[in-house]
């Protein structure tokens, strides 16, 4: 029996009707399918919702949890049959409580023992009629941030918790950038700019360095906000000289007003087949072609895609010293046929839209972008026109990351033994990172390599995109923190659940987020499960910001917004 026996002292952590309000007690549950607190008459059920924190107190431990469910019983089942005259005042009060009551369903997450700092995982229930209180400030601070030593962890703010306006939600840092990460929403739900206030942190608090393959233009120099544009990373105080731009299309750049520091060129001679490979899916290469790319690059050299491109017009027509073309001379011999060679010059013909590519470039652009990375520089590569045209996001994307993994990989493992030599961590984001990671490509490509590797060799992902579902199981569950927005695709939601401990419970607590500022944290950086009312990108994190550098918040704030008007 669950009984408290005679005479046991009360624990000393349960707090007084000031400090937090009772909304009930336990009269049911269990640890996996979670507990059923009956609500005391006085609490307005209109006034809970789904993701609130709240703490049942039992003897000598506090179990933290979250509402998962809120449901309406009756003690007499002949009440739904018959049910009283609402409008009579008397009767409502006498029913109201006893015969009719709410109920309230919470996931206990964990577990807070007396005398210790750190909250701990649940691994029991609290007795029968255990008191459930509303978490207080204290407690969701004991929660996401408990006492260690100074400087041990880095910490950032990312909003607040539903209903309990002030209270601050910490993100660790440390541990985001430890494992790969996502953060997933439907379109219009606001990832970007979650992404964005995610690695504004890891920059400002020198967490990691990023690479950030900038589809759409919106973390570099400028933002869309809600009342025109923001700074961006690069502008953010304390962070200038920490954020290199770099550009595909110096021409929208210029015309955008954003003050780039890189121009990237990729020459023909410099892009292997495995840079290609990944487009199969956008431009739709088959394995025949895929195998044709490997047996031009042996056969002709570095220049096999320039020849490949340059004889398109008319590939089996003899040069002018009479001798036949390379390509006329591989068709000859029976080691391509004239149809898949023609169907690659097809299909590989976009690369003429692209300006970025040029026959020979002046330097190697995965060098030069990897130089800032080890110098602790994150570098944001803006897209500009090209950002809509899925073939260059994913071949510009694939050919840096590709080459600057592998020299980590070379330089990681040179520095073992050496911590001091090791390159600075860093975190890459990609968009649409399901055209990087889908079932059966993910395994072949080098961002599936790096989510497995988890941080093995001191790099991880970032990845932002719209449709979980589409990511292969395997890389979904190595991400190590997910951020989560309204998802409304049953398929999708139950993809960025997998592997969750509750994923029950908490997809109705994903299926109720509103379409903007709202966000289920859940993972490597945070103790349990949070919803959080994510932070304005406005004034005030400006001012947070340059108050953290040591200037006047008011004048560093307003030196960038009139900045800002000044180039519109």
């Amino acid at each position: 029996m669950a009984w408290p026996r005679e005479g046991m002292e009360r624990s000393p952590n349960r707090p007084s009707e000031k400090e937090a309000r009772r909304l009930g007690r336990v009269i049911g549950g269990s640890l996996s399918e979670g507990l059923v607190v009956k609500l005391d008459p006085r609490i307005a059920i209109e006034g809970l919702a789904v993701g609130r924190y709240v703490v049942i107190h039992g003897y000598r431990r506090r179990f933290f949890g979250m509402i998962t469910d809120i449901r309406l019983d009756s003690a007499n089942p002949d009440l739904a049959r018959m049910p009283p005259d609402p409008d009579d005042p008397l009767i409502r009060d006498m029913v109201s409580g006893i015969g009719v009551f709410g109920q309230i369903h919470v996931q206990p997450m964990l577990l807070l023992e007396e005398g210790d700092p750190l909250p701990r995982p649940v691994k029991t229930v609290p007795a029968h009629f255990a008191p459930v209180y509303e978490a207080t400030e204290e407690e969701v601070h004991a929660i996401f941030r408990p006492r260690r030593k100074e400087g041990e962890d880095r910490y950032f703010v990312i909003g607040e918790p539903l209903d309990m306006p002030g209270v601050r939600i910490p993100l660790n840092l440390d541990r985001l950038v430890e494992r790969s990460s996502g953060v997933f929403g439907k379109s219009g739900t606001g990832k970007t700019f979650l992404a964005r206030l995610l690695l504004a942190g890891v920059i400002y608090h020198n967490a990691s360095v990023a690479l950030i393959f900038d589809m759409h233009n919106e973390y570099g120099w400028s933002a869309p906000g809600e009342g025109g544009q923001v700074p961006g990373l690069k502008q953010l105080p304390g962070c200038f000289s920490r954020v290199v731009i770099a550009t595909l299309d110096e021409e929208s750049s210029r015309r955008r007003n954003s003050r780039y520091d890189l121009v990237i060129r990729i020459g023909y001679d410099q892009i292997e087949p495995e840079d290609v490979e990944l487009l199969r899916g956008v431009i739709g290469l088959s394995e025949v072609q895929i195998g044709a790319l490997y047996m031009l690059r042996r056969r002709l050299g570095r220049d096999w895609l320039r020849i490949l491109l340059e004889e398109e017009e008319a590939p089996l027509l003899e040069d002018e010293e009479g001798g036949g073309s390379p390509l006329a001379e591989l068709v000859e011999r029976d080691l391509i046929t004239s149809s898949t060679l023609g169907a690659l010059q097809r299909k590989l013909g976009l690369f003429h839209r692209f300006r970025f590519l040029i026959p020979r470039a002046p330097e190697d652009a995965a060098q030069a972008v990897l130089s800032r990375l080890l110098q602790g520089q994150s570098v944001v590569l803006e897209f500009g026109r090209y950002g809509n045209d899925m073939a260059a996001y994913v071949l510009v994307a694939n050919y840096l990351t590709r080459r600057i993994h592998a020299e980590y990989v070379r330089r990681k493992e040179m520095a073992l033994g050496d911590p001091g030599q090791e390159p600075p961590h860093l975190v890459i984001v990609v968009e649409e990172a399901h055209k990087f990671l889908q079932p059966g490509i993910a395994e072949h490509t080098v961002f599936g390599t790096i989510a497995r590797e988890l941080r093995k060799y001191n790099v991880t992902l970032l990845i932002v995109d719209q449709r979980p579902s589409q990511i292969d199981g395997e890389v979904l569950s190595q991400i190590g923190t997910r951020v989560l927005c309204l998802l409304d695709h049953e398929e999708d939601v139950r993809a960025a659940l997998s592997g969750i401990s509750g994923a029950s419970r908490l997809r109705e607590v994903l299926a109720r987020l509103e379409t903007k500022q709202q966000a289920l944290l859940l993972g490597h950086a945070v103790p349990m499960p949070v919803v959080v009312r994510t932070r304005d990108y406005d004034s005030s994190f400006l001012e947070d910001l340059a108050r953290r550098e040591g200037d006047r918040p008011p004048d560093v704030v307003e030196k960038y917004f009139r900045a800002m008007r000044d180039e519109d």
